[in-house]
């Protein structure tokens, strides 16, 4: 059997008055919810997946299962909302979620903050991004270093919205021994490099130190938007100060 041992962090950055975003984490769940549509809605559209998140039961069956429905609740409390308050119309968030089930993870993704995995040292992202330059990725209009320069890559082509379908991506990761997972905005992942966001997870073994570190990595440039991140590493069950060979020290 495998344990978890996580760090969380969340830093407006050095642009933004509000913190849009919102975390939610538990032995089991962990989350990232992005909230958009100004004069602070955003803040209420990701503060109410997370609500939402926190209402599930931990021991439930079905976790993917539980998960998309936790999707549709939140897409209808946002549309339920946009009905009182026209000014609300624009409001959504992203979500990102890992349901452990004590051998694997439960993935729920819609939007584009993002999973990334490191195994064995080496750095991939588990989710992709439900954005217009992603898609012109994908049909090879465009590479993905031309995607992470592109001044409309966050334009959303899905979200958590009022009046919107759900449709999130569920699927289950595979866990091993010495994962470490990263859920992250992309308040982090639009403005530090995947190689240094890797070069980041991979030096220190304490996950606060490394919360820390990638924090301050987004803010060194600029911290444009609001930045969350939490880290999760993968530890054998009744040894927590573990560490696995990849990691550098």
């Amino acid at each position: 059997m495998h344990a978890l041992r996580y760090a969380v962090g969340t830093d407006p950055g050095l642009r933004r008055e509000a913190n849009e975003d919102s975390v939610y984490f538990s032995d089991r769940l962990f989350a990232v919810a992005d909230g958009m549509g100004g004069h602070a809605y955003g803040e209420v559209a990701s503060s109410i997946a997370i609500a939402v998140l926190a209402d599930l039961d931990p021991e439930a069956d079905d976790p993917l299962g539980e998960l998309n429905g936790a999707a549709r609740e939140i897409a209808i409390r946002l549309t339920d909302l946009a009905e009182e308050n026209f000014d609300m119309r624009g409001m959504g968030t992203t979500l990102t979620a890992l349901w452990w089930d004590g051998e694997r993870f439960a993935v729920g993704h819609i939007g584009d903050s993002r999973c990334y995995l490191v195994r064995d040292g080496e750095l991939t992202q588990v989710t992709r991004d439900h954005t217009m330059v992603q898609a012109l990725v994908d049909d090879g209009r465009m590479s993905a270093e031309q995607a992470g320069e592109h001044p409309g890559r966050s334009m959303l082509m899905r979200a958590l919205q009022a009046g919107s379908a759900h449709d999130p991506d569920l699927f289950h990761q595979d866990a091993a021994e010495g994962d470490r997972y990263l859920i992250c905005s992309d308040g982090l992942s639009d403005v530090v490099a995947p190689a240094e966001i890797a070069e980041l997870l991979t030096t220190s073994a304490d996950g606060d130190e490394t919360v820390r570190l990638l924090i301050e990595a987004a803010n060194a440039r600029g911290g444009p938007d609001n930045i969350t991140c939490v880290v999760v590493d993968v530890v054998p069950a009744g040894n927590a100060s573990w560490l696995p060979k990849w990691l550098r020290r």
